[in-house]
């Protein structure tokens, strides 16, 4: 049976390995942790249970498409709940908004709350859609580096629409022109971070992102965001798959420029086609130094990382619901200190996201327990531990004006994650979230692509390559792989 091995067990490795062992292949992974999940795992602290890192669901169906792949009811094995209220905003200035799913009631709601009126939303909305639907299939479901996508009908009405994507001005600078309204502005920003990218330098093609979310929806699993890797781990494992955990791969085998294996622990590995999920640099430095290294795609600037507080909050707070934005009085100086100086802002935007809301087993009765998120640049060297403690008092500092409350005697259990214990947790490149940014109008075409040039039957899944970061787009990274591999 012709053999595939998977390096990484994170969201892009499992959706590979599930999508191979399908096409006919003896799939087997190897995963350097005890567990499998990469960012999306879960862990404990007291009574507390923590996804430890992505907390946004959105297009669940690439989850179900899994599923369906392998003949199997998607809703017998993991399940999920759509959300109402996408988010809670709360600003300084005392302004709040509540972004509802439904995009006719979030129309109403910024009308109520900022003044803008419906049609400018409604208009800035239909531009984003337009932008999504002429670029969909060329950015996010197919090889943008092999040239039979450039001819297809899809690929040459986006080719026709170019100046409407608007890539040569700044995402901030197409929502200030659009929408004027400065706080529906910085709402609007924000959706930069979801690739770790800078609103005052990304495209403004960017406006794309949020239509994800908006029009899509958000969702909730179940049993917390955890069971994304969980249920995928045991679908993978029900079509066959071998998995090896607390197995780091030293080293990927070539010979006469092909692919034909691992190196694990000084035993060898063989097979006839090598994924990795491991962060595209570290795939080169570490498993192929002697390889060609692409070097202009792995000096790219890398997206931004987070300081991630894991607190159990012996307290229940009603204003508050899944996912919740408390944002920063200088948008531009917070993202130039994160992308400039290399440092973090005294007055940070900060997320918290709190699955006890809909998963009531997460904290105990009456408490919740909360992701506390905050961006922050990439690990250069900075002194994390200084830098996390006056965070922490920055963010209680300002929690605590927002919500009228004390938090810090709430606090019963708490652990912190830094951009350094980030890339030694998961091998993340400099703890950067999402690989390179996507400030450069032109990178969505420098992201390495899902194959190698130099090495046959060497492909590339996850984050740091194309279509990029986040859990739809790992997903869809598996897919374009699997595309890309003959049956055997």
């Amino acid at each position: 049976m012709t053999k595939a091995i998977v390096i990484g067990a994170g969201i892009g490795g499992l959706a590979t390995a599930i999508r191979l062992a399908k096409k006919g292949y003896a799939v087997e992974v190897f995963e350097a942790n005890d567990y499998v999940g990469g960012k999306l795992s879960t862990f404990t602290l007291g009574d507390y249970r923590f996804d430890a890192g992505p907390s946004l669901f959105t297009m669940p169906q690439f989850v179900d498409d899994l599923f369906a792949l392998c003949a199997e009811n998607p809703t017998d094995f993991f399940q999920y709940n759509r959300k109402e209220v996408a988010c809670h905003y709360f600003w300084e200035d005392g302004k709040r908004l509540t972004a509802y799913g439904d995009t006719e009631r979030f129309v109403k709601e910024v009308e109520a709350e900022l003044a803008v009126p419906a049609a400018t939303l409604n208009r800035y909305l239909k531009r984003a859609k337009k932008k999504f639907d002429r670029t969909r299939t060329l950015f996010l479901e197919s090889s943008l580096h092999k040239w039979q996508t450039y001819l297809r009908k899809e690929t040459l009405i986006g080719v026709a629409n170019y100046f409407s994507f608007e890539i040569d001005t700044s995402l901030n600078d197409v929502n200030t022109r659009q929408l004027k309204e400065p706080h529906l502005v910085q709402f609007y920003n924000r959706f930069a971070t979801y690739n770790g990218s800078n609103p005052y330098k990304t495209p403004g093609m960017m406006t794309l992102v949020q239509h994800l979310e908006q029009h899509y929806g958000t969702y909730i699993p179940n049993k917390g965001m955890g069971d994304i890797s969980a249920s995928l781990y045991a679908l993978a494992k029900r079509m066959g798959v071998g998995f090896h955990l607390s197995s780091p791969v030293s080293k990927i085998l070539v010979k006469n420029k092909k692919a034909v294996g691992v190196c694990v622990n000084e035993e060898k590995y063989l097979a006839d086609l090598v994924v990795s999920n491991m962060d595209v640099v570290h795939t080169y430095r570490k498993l192929l130094p002697n390889q060609k290294q692409p070097e202009k795609v792995l000096s790219q600037e890398r997206s931004s990382s987070a300081v991630i507080f894991y607190w159990g909050v012996g307290k229940s707070f009603s204003q508050l619901d899944l996912h919740n934005i408390f944002f920063s009085d200088d948008y531009a100086a917070e993202f130039a200190a994160i992308f400039n100086t290399k440092t973090l802002y005294h007055d940070p935007t900060i997320y918290v996201n709190i699955t006890s809301k809909d998963v009531p087993a997460d904290a105990p009765e009456g408490k919740e327990n909360w992701f506390v998120m905050i961006n922050a640049p990439h690990d250069t060297g900075q002194d994390w531990k200084a830098i996390a403690e006056q965070l922490r008092e920055w963010v209680i500092a300002k929690l605590n004006r927002n919500l009228e409350t004390d938090i810090a005697p709430l606090i019963e259990e708490e652990w912190v994650m830094t951009p350094d214990i980030i890339a030694q947790r998961t091998q993340s490149y400099l703890g950067a979230l999402y690989g390179a940014s996507s400030n450069d109008k032109m990178a969505a075409f420098l992201r390495h692509p899902n194959f190698s040039r130099e090495i046959s039957n060497m492909y590339f899944c996850g984050g740091s390559v194309h279509p990029g970061g986040g859990i739809p787009l790992c997903l869809l990274s598996a897919k374009i792989v699997s595309d890309l591999i003959p049956a055997p």
